[in-house]
């Protein structure tokens, strides 16, 4: 069971740099992310992770720089919000279609990864993890089909399958059920709210006031 501070991303004495990974795991899940790499490379796909764990300010600084306007804003189709025309409220709106609370990413708990198939593009070749890339004739559509017949033997799933009126689908995202399921239900909106509290976090007394109603839609509406 992660504490609190695991849980938000604020320590990362729970998780531990993979070489052969290149990205930093929960030991549990760095061991089946290892085997499910080896079995999608006997089907000819180079499974890589572009995201693995990632620290409360690491989470903190992509919010941050959205909300100052530093970062382009996008709505659920894809297209980038006139900033001017956004209030506060707006804001925090358009960032967490695509953006997790910090403190409430499900990468702090080193559970959750982002993965591309690196046999399927150039070397140079920059992934913007998009459903474009993932959909009818993008680069990675074989790799998340194959993922979706076969990540559960490894214990992944996919949170955002659908929109389900939060955050936006995103096919290239795993979650280690094991240790990511347990790690949801014990970040509660106090937990999240005392991790908050205390940070820099643009746009706080908004976020701390819209709390349950944000925890709701955005951090337990997985599926």
């Amino acid at each position: 069971m992660l504490d609190s501070q695991q849980l938000t991303g604020q320590v990362a004495s729970h998780v531990r740099a993979i070489p052969e990974l290149d990205t930093t795991l929960h030991p549990a899940a760095a061991t089946v992310a290892l085997g499910l790499r080896e079995a999608a490379r006997s089907e000819g796909m180079d499974l890589a992770i572009v995201s693995g764990f990632r620290s409360f300010e690491r989470q903190l600084s992509i919010w941050n720089a959205k909300y100052r306007g530093e970062r382009a804003l996008f709505d659920r189709q894809g297209n980038a919000f006139d900033y001017a025309s956004l209030d506060d409220r707006s804001r925090v709106d358009a960032i967490l279609l695509w953006s997790a609370l910090p403190g409430a990413s499900r990468h702090h708990w080193g559970t959750d990864i982002d993965v591309i198939d690196r046999a399927a593009v150039p070397a140079d070749y920059r992934p913007q993890l998009t459903i474009e890339e993932f959909g009818t004739g993008g680069p990675f559509l074989r790799l998340s089909d194959w993922l979706s017949l076969n990540m559960q033997r490894f214990g992944f799933f996919k949170p955002y399958t659908v929109d389900r009126g939060g955050v936006q689908p995103e096919p290239w995202h795993l979650s280690y059920a094991p240790v990511a399921v347990p790690a949801l239900e014990a970040l509660t909106i106090e937990v999240l709210f005392a991790a908050i509290t205390v940070s820099d976090m643009e746009g706080r007394e908004q976020v701390l006031a819209r709390l349950p109603e944000l925890h709701e839609r955005y951090v337990r509406n997985v599926g």
